[in-house]
């Protein structure tokens, strides 16, 4: 089996898997990474959404072997218990999830809409989003923690 080089959060990790093993099973079984979740399995959910070069994706699809080299960020990436990221900080203080299981991927598709627009719309959000599913209820919540998040790292 071969052994990929992977970038993940700033820290280069070896793997051994075969190339088409979901960068899913290999961020959460391998490297215990668990902010990712295995929703559907087909990429509609967005439970398991990661930023691969700065532009989300779906891990369940995406092959491992796509990925070596490239830097890799996951929710534990993003902060720290004692410097959350502004969208970390601000998901708690809006109470923007319920059950917790879509939030891994609204925060990694709200970061990436961030990173390259901090001034984002209300419409600019809810685009970002449509490929994240949540069954709580909680999107208006996830939006205005989005809107808060925009606007401390817009300074």
């Amino acid at each position: 089996m071969p052994t990929y080089r992977l970038q993940v959060n700033g820290q280069s990790r070896e793997v051994t898997a075969e190339a088409d093993t979901p960068l899913l099973y290999v961020l959460r079984n391998d490297l215990e990474l668990n902010g990712p979740k295995f929703g559907c399995g087909l990429s509609q959910c967005g439970a398991c959404t990661v930023t691969v070069r700065g532009i989300t994706v779906r891990s369940c699809r995406t092959p491992v072997g796509m990925v070596e080299g490239a830097p890799i960020q996951t929710l534990e990436g993003i902060g720290t218990d004692e410097k959350p990221h502004p969208l970390q900080k601000a998901f708690i203080e809006e109470q923007a999830m319920q059950c917790g299981y879509c939030i891994n991927g609204m925060i990694m598709s709200a970061k990436a809409l961030l990173d390259r627009n901090p001034r984002a719309s209300e419409a600019d959000i809810k685009e970002a989003l449509t490929g994240n599913l949540c069954r709580c209820g909680s999107h208006n919540r996830i939006v205005r923690a989005i809107q808060r998040a925009g606007r401390e790292m817009a300074g």
